[in-house]
C-alpha cells in the first residue's frame, strides 16, 4: 500500500457504534451535537458546486482508530420519523493525521487518502474467493427475498469494493467491521469476511435444522392426536352399527373373560376392567391398569408340566449330570415316588395344598449346589428358573412393588412362575444366605411365606393382590453358610448338605465332566489330548486343595491352553498324552503338598508344642495347626496369650485347656509346677483369618501337653472336639467336613469325640477306608495316640 501526499482537512465525524466502510450509504441522526457540528462545518468549508465531506471514523472509548472513511453528504433533510437527518455516503479509506483548525464548532484532522493495489491479472486463489463471496452472500440475501440487492453485488467487480460491502451485513459486530476497516489489503478484507459470512450461514443451517425438528415433532403429535380422535370415532361408529360396546376397555373385557383364569382373579380382574373403562385416555391410571391386566392375563394359571414319574429314569439323569450328592439324589427320588404313589390312587390335593418342596442345598462354593438345580428339573421333566438373590436388599424385589409408584412391578417369584410358562417349575434361589435387609426392608422376611408349604398356596404379591398357588413349585435354595440365614426361613426348608467331594469323585468328575467341557472351549477334540487319571488325581490332591471343583477346572483348563499354545507353536505333535510326570513342565510345580508325604524333618509337628486340628470354613473342611510356646524364666513374661484373630469362643478352648493341665498335670505326668511363673503363647497360624468355635480344646490341650513333655505329636495325626475342665471330649459339628480335609491333606489318623461316632455314617466309605478314625471320650485318650514316645527327656527350664 502507498499513501498519496495529498494531504486534505476534514472535520470529524465520530460514530458511535457504528463503522461505514466505502461504498455504504447510511443515514445519521443531526441531534447529535457533534455530528450536526461536523456536517454544518463541511457546509460551510465546502466550495460552491460541491458536497460538504467529512472524515467519518468510529469512537471506541473516547479513541479514534488510525484509519477513517472519507465521507460525502449527499443530502439533509429531515429521515423518515421526522428528525432532521443526513445522508452520507462512504468514499475511500484515508489515514488520520494531526488535529488542525477549521471552521464551526467541529473538529478538523489531516488526512492522506490510502491507495490500494491489486494484483493484475487476479490470481486464481483470488478468483475462487470472489466466486465464494458472491455465492455466500447471494444464497444469505435469496433466504430475504432482497433479489434487487443479489444483482447489485453480482454487479461489482473490484475486488476491494467487494469486501466493503460486507459492512451491510447486519451480523457482523462492530468489532468485525472494525477490523475490516483497518485491514487495508483488499484480498485480507475480502478473505475474512467471506469466513465470517460461511460460519454464519453454518450456524443459521443448525438453527433452521432445529426448528424444523421441533416443528415437525410439535406437527407430529397434533396429527396423531387428531388421528387417534379420529380412530376412536371410527370405532365408536362400528361399534354402533355391530351392536356392540363402544369403550376402548372392551378388548380388555374379551380377553379376561376368554381368558382361563380362576375365579377370584376374574372378579378382580373384571373389576379393574370397569375402572379402565371409566377412567379417561388422559389419566395415567388407565396405563397402570392396562399394565396390570396383561400381566394377570400372561401368567400361567392352569398351566402345569407333567412330572415323569419314570423314577429309574430321573435317577440316572441325576447320576449322570452329578458324581456324588447321594443325599440331594435320594431325596428327589423320595419327592417323586411319593408323588407318583399318591396319583396312582387318587390323592394329589390335600387342603388346598399340593406336595411341593423347599430344598436348602447348603455347602462350599463349586460343589455344583447350582448346576444342580438344572439337573432336578429334568429329571422331573418340569420348566427351569434360576433367581439370583445375591445382593438383594429390597423386600419388593420378593413380593412386588404397590401399584401406586411408578414403574412398579411383580416381584421375582411372580416374574420366575411367568417366565417357567407353567404353575409347577423348578425354582432355584440362588445364594439365599447373601441376601441383605436395610430401611428397604428385609428381603428374607418376605420370603417367610414363599417357602413355607403350609403358607403358599395363597400366596400373594403386593403387585397382583390376588392369591397365587406356589405349593406345586420345587424351590430349591442354595447357600455356602447357614448362619446368615434367619433361623425362622431355615425352619422352613429341608436342609441337604453338600459337604464336597473326596478326591475319587474329584477325579470321575473330571474325566466325565470336566475334562470334556475343557477341550471344547480349547478348540481341541478328545482324541487330540487326554489326560490319564493319575495326572487328573494330581491335580486334584496337590494342584488344588478345596472342597468343590472350580479351582480343579480352572487347572484342567490351563493344562489344555498350554498343550494347545505348544502345539501351535510346533513344540509338541497332536494327539498328545498328559501324564502325570509331564505337569510340571506344562503349569509348574504343585501348589499343595500333604503333611504326610513332606519329609519328617520338614514337617509342622517336627517339634514339640505344635498339634494338627481340624476346622470348618466357608470354604468346606480344612487342617489347622495349633503352636504353643513357653517363655524364658529370666526373659520372658507371665499369663497367656492368645494370638491369630481369635473368637471368643476360642479364646475360652485355650484358657479350658491351660486350666485342665495345670490341675491335672501330676496325673499326666507332665512338669506344670512353676507354669504360673512362665509365660505361655498359644497361636494358630493365619492371623489374618478371624477363627472361632470350641472345636480346637483338645488341639490346644494336645499341643500344650506336647510342649511340656518334650514328646512331638504325630505327624499324621489330627483331631477335633470340644474340651471341658474334667478332660471330656465333647461333640463338635462338621465331622463329615473335618474329615474330608483330612483325608485331602494326606493324614490318616483322626480322633474325634466319641459321642460324634453316629456321623461316620455320612462319611464316603473310601474315605473311611483310607483314614483310622479314633472315637474318643477323655483327653487321656487323646494324648496316648497323639503324641510320640520321648525320644530325650526335655526339662522344663530349657
Amino acid at each position: 500500500m502507498e499513501a498519496s501526499f495529498d494531504v486534505l482537512t476534514l472535520p470529524v465525524l465520530p460514530l458511535e457504534n457504528e463503522v461505514v466502510l466505502p461504498g455504504m450509504v447510511v443515514p445519521l441522526e443531526l441531534s447529535d451535537a457533534e455530528v450536526r457540528a461536523a456536517v454544518e462545518a463541511a457546509r460551510a468549508a465546502a466550495p460552491r458546486g460541491e458536497k460538504p465531506r467529512v472524515l467519518l471514523v468510529p469512537r471506541v472509548d473516547g479513541n479514534y482508530p488510525a484509519v477513517g472513511v472519507e465521507g460525502r453528504v449527499e443530502q439533509v433533510g429531515r429521515l423518515a420519523d421526522g428528525d432532521p437527518g443526513a445522508l452520507v455516503r462512504g468514499i475511500r479509506r484515508v489515514r488520520v493525521g494531526a488535529g488542525t483548525t477549521g471552521p464551526g464548532r467541529a473538529l478538523w484532522v489531516e488526512v492522506a487518502p490510502v491507495v490500494e493495489s491489486v494484483p493484475d491479472p487476479l490470481p486464481g486463489s483470488v478468483i475462487e474467493l470472489v466466486k465464494e463471496y458472491r455465492a455466500l452472500s447471494t444464497s444469505w440475501l435469496r433466504k430475504r427475498g432482497a433479489w434487487q440487492v443479489v444483482d447489485r453485488v453480482a454487479g461489482i467487480d473490484e475486488v476491494g469494493a467487494l469486501a466493503d460491502n460486507a459492512g451491510y451485513l447486519p451480523f457482523l459486530s462492530a468489532e468485525q467491521r472494525s477490523t475490516l476497516l483497518e485491514t487495508l489489503d483488499p484480498v485480507e478484507r475480502l478473505r475474512a469476511a467471506t469466513a465470517w459470512l460461511r460460519e454464519h450461514l453454518a450456524e443459521e443451517e443448525v438453527s433452521e435444522s432445529i426448528a424444523k425438528d421441533v416443528q415437525d415433532g410439535v406437527e407430529k403429535q397434533q396429527r396423531e392426536f387428531l388421528l387417534r380422535r379420529q380412530l376412536a370415532a371410527v370405532r365408536k361408529e362400528l361399534a354402533e352399527l355391530n351392536g356392540e360396546a363402544e369403550d376402548a376397555g372392551d378388548d380388555y373385557r374379551a380377553r379376561v373373560e376368554a381368558a382361563d383364569l380362576p375365579e377370584r382373579v376374574r372378579e378382580a380382574a373384571l373389576k379393574e376392567v370397569d375402572k379402565l373403562e371409566r377412567a379417561s385416555d388422559a389419566s395415567p391410571e388407565g396405563g397402570w391398569i392396562r399394565t396390570w391386566l396383561d400381566t394377570v392375563l400372561e401368567l400361567p394359571w392352569h398351566e402345569r408340566t407333567e412330572d415323569a414319574y419314570d423314577i429309574a429314569g430321573a435317577r440316572a439323569v441325576l447320576d449322570a449330570d452329578h458324581a456324588g450328592l447321594a443325599d440331594v439324589k435320594d431325596r428327589i427320588t423320595e419327592y417323586l415316588a411319593v408323588r407318583k404313589r399318591r396319583e396312582e390312587r387318587g390323592l394329589k390335593v390335600v387342603g388346598g395344598r399340593r406336595g411341593g418342596a423347599v430344598l436348602a442345598l447348603v455347602g462350599p462354593p463349586g460343589v455344583g449346589k447350582t448346576s444342580l438345580g438344572e439337573s432336578v428339573a429334568r429329571a422331573m421333566g418340569r420348566k427351569f428358573v434360576r433367581v439370583a438373590l445375591g445382593g438383594i436388599r429390597d423386600e419388593a424385589e420378593i413380593r412386588g412393588h404397590r401399584r401406586t409408584y411408578v414403574g412398579a412391578l411383580p416381584g421375582r417369584i411372580v416374574r420366575a412362575v411367568k417366565e417357567a410358562g407353567s404353575m409347577n417349575p423348578v425354582v432355584l434361589l440362588d445364594e439365599i444366605d447373601k441376601v441383605g435387609a436395610d430401611y428397604r426392608g428385609d428381603p428374607t422376611a418376605a420370603l417367610l411365606e414363599v417357602l413355607d408349604p403350609a403358607q403358599n398356596h395363597t400366596f400373594r404379591d403386593h403387585y397382583l393382590e390376588v392369591e397365587l398357588d406356589l405349593s406345586d413349585v420345587v424351590f430349591l435354595a442354595t447357600a455356602n453358610v447357614l448362619e446368615s440365614i434367619p433361623q425362622p426361613l431355615l425352619d422352613r426348608m429341608e436342609l441337604v448338605r453338600l459337604d464336597g467331594y473326596t478326591e475319587d469323585e474329584k477325579v470321575t468328575i473330571a474325566r466325565d465332566h470336566l475334562l470334556p467341557r475343557q477341550l471344547e472351549r480349547a478348540g481341541l477334540a478328545p482324541d487330540e489330548v487326554t489326560v490319564d487319571e493319575p495326572a487328573l488325581r494330581k491335580l486334584a490332591g496337590e494342584y488344588t486343595r478345596e472342597a468343590g471343583v472350580r479351582g480343579l477346572e480352572r487347572t484342567v483348563a490351563r493344562v489344555l491352553r498350554k498343550v494347545a499354545a505348544r502345539a501351535e507353536l510346533g513344540e509338541l505333535t497332536l494327539p498328545h498324552a498328559v501324564a502325570e510326570d509331564g505337569l510340571r513342565a506344562l503349569i509348574g510345580r504343585p501348589h499343595h503338598t500333604p503333611e504326610a508325604a513332606q519329609e519328617p524333618g520338614r514337617q509342622r509337628t517336627a517339634v514339640p508344642g505344635v498339634a494338627t486340628g481340624l476346622a470348618v470354613t466357608g470354604a468346606g473342611g480344612d487342617v489347622l495347626y495349633v503352636e504353643a510356646s513357653l517363655a524364658d524364666p529370666e526373659t520372658g513374661g507371665s499369663g497367656l496369650t492368645l494370638t491369630g484373630q481369635l473368637g471368643d469362643v476360642m479364646k475360652e478352648s485355650g484358657q479350658i485347656a491351660l486350666s485342665y493341665l495345670r490341675s491335672r498335670g501330676a496325673e499326666l505326668e507332665l512338669p506344670v509346677g512353676d507354669l504360673r511363673e512362665r509365660g505361655i503363647h498359644l497361636h494358630v497360624p493365619a492371623g489374618a483369618v478371624p477363627k472361632d468355635g470350641p472345636s480346637a480344646g483338645v488341639t490346644m490341650t494336645t499341643a500344650l501337653a506336647s510342649l511340656l513333655s518334650g514328646r512331638r505329636v504325630r505327624p499324621e495325626v489330627a483331631m477335633t472336639g470340644e474340651v471341658s475342665l474334667t478332660g471330656r471330649v465333647l461333640p463338635i459339628g462338621g465331622v463329615k467336613q473335618k474329615l474330608l480335609a483330612a483325608h485331602r491333606a494326606g493324614l490318616t489318623t483322626v480322633i474325634i469325640p466319641l459321642r460324634n461316632e453316629p456321623d461316620l455314617d455320612d462319611v464316603p466309605a473310601e474315605v473311611l477306608a483310607d483314614l483310622r478314625v479314633h472315637p474318643v471320650s477323655d483327653v487321656r485318650q487323646v494324648l496316648e495316640l497323639a503324641l510320640a514316645p520321648a525320644e530325650s527327656a526335655v526339662p522344663l527350664a530349657a
